[in-house]
């Protein structure tokens, strides 16, 4: 079982190569090929702009997920993503619903500073989120004070559960850099109550 990598305020597990080289490899390219990447904007500070990744959402049925101005309703899973679905929800012993993928094409790909602390997930959510593809590093810092900043380089075949406080104490980004990197595949699972 991996240790919580936080000081303080909620939990977060790193497993790394929780899913080996060749599942990695094989997950990475049906994602790639399979799901229906979209290219869509987001609301800050009141204006669209346009978001720096390729964004999927795929779940239950009649599931949706809203997030900075933006209400996607859940695709139906594909039967690699039931799989993957399968092995994460056994380690974090909860039953997803939901899942937002993010195609981050290369190194200018990002997501800013955030927390998944959407209504509809519940105050304490617990978030699973495997990465295929190229590494890239997870920063996290403290919501209010803007400190205690972590790095974390997350690798092909890794998994990160988040839970607890996590979401309302700690912020998180995935930062754009200028090293030469491939694509990478995130999925974070979710579970959504309406």
């Amino acid at each position: 079982m991996s240790e919580n990598l936080l000081p303080f305020g909620g939990e977060m597990l790193l497993f790394e190569s929780y899913f080996n080289k060749e599942e990695s490899d094989f997950y990475f390219q049906k994602l790639q090929s399979e799901i229906q990447w979209k290219h869509e904007p987001i609301q800050l500070f009141g204006k669209p702009i346009m978001q720096p990744r390729l964004t999927a959402m795929y779940g239950e049925e009649g599931v949706h997920y809203a997030y900075s101005g933006i209400d996607m309703p859940a695709t139906l899973w594909t039967e690699t993503l039931k799989t993957i679905l399968q092995r994460v929800s056994s380690l974090s012993q909860v039953s997803f619903n939901i899942a937002l993928l993010n195609l981050y094409r290369n190194g200018q790909d990002s997501v800013g500073w955030h927390r998944d602390n959407e209504k509809g997930l519940g105050k304490y959510p617990t978030i699973a989120s495997v990465s295929f593809g190229a590494t890239r590093d997870f920063q996290i810092r403290t919501y209010k004070e803007k400190d205690n900043q972590l790095t974390f380089p997350l690798s092909h075949g890794s998994l990160v559960v988040m839970k607890g406080d996590m979401q309302n104490v700690w912020a998180h980004q995935v930062p754009k850099t200028r090293k030469p990197v491939g694509a990478r595949i995130n999925i974070t699972f979710r579970l959504v109550n309406d």
